[in-house]
């Protein structure tokens, strides 16, 4: 898995490239909560659930269904002011559940683990892309404070933050989306 590091950077550049204004701290804290959330999912190791069932590690909370349940969940609970069958409310969703299901998209580009759930619960297959250059991140601190943590960042670095960013300042900078909302 990318670390929760790399999965923020995708958040607040995700923000930052729809922000029409300064936004809310509601929205800031949502944009990272909805992008790393998913890793909440370690927690089943605590319970005896094991990595490979639907409810392990890179389960169904790496899911895009679940992503699409978070994004409404989120747009509905924290933006009702928007109304439910409005633009903009619909708009709201649709970002938050980018931002959330970017998390298991971005695992399956790493290289390890058994992959990613995708689809689940519909299909409990666990995914990898055909191209994995993001190199797999440890689950421990201990195991992040060792070589394999800066490879992992570096890694992130060049494959995650440097694109984002640019995708991001591009976006910004060039398109400036009208579309979104003041949040």
């Amino acid at each position: 898995m990318p670390t929760l590091i790399t999965h923020s950077i995708v958040a607040v550049a995700a923000g930052t490239a729809v922000a029409k204004g300064p936004m809310s701290a509601r929205f800031w804290v949502l944009s990272v909560l909805c992008a790393v959330i998913a890793d909440a999912d370690v927690l089943a190791f605590k319970f005896g659930i094991p990595y490979s069932h639907m409810f392990g590690h890179r389960g169904f909370f790496h899911s895009l269904f679940f992503a699409l349940l978070l994004g409404i969940f989120v747009g509905f609970a924290f933006f009702p002011e928007r109304g439910i069958y409005s633009r903009a409310q619909w708009m709201i969703v649709a970002y938050f559940f980018l931002l959330a299901a970017s998390h298991g998209i971005l695992d399956a580009f790493t290289d390890g683990g058994l992959g990613i759930g995708l689809f689940s619960p519909f299909d409990n297959t666990r995914y990898f892309f055909p191209i994995t250059p993001i190199e797999v991140s440890p689950l421990s601190i201990r195991g992040f404070l060792t070589g394999w943590g800066i490879r992992v960042l570096m890694s992130e670095f060049v494959w995650v933050w440097v694109p984002v960013l640019a995708v991001a300042l591009f976006i910004r900078w060039r398109v400036r989306p009208e579309f979104f909302p003041q949040l």
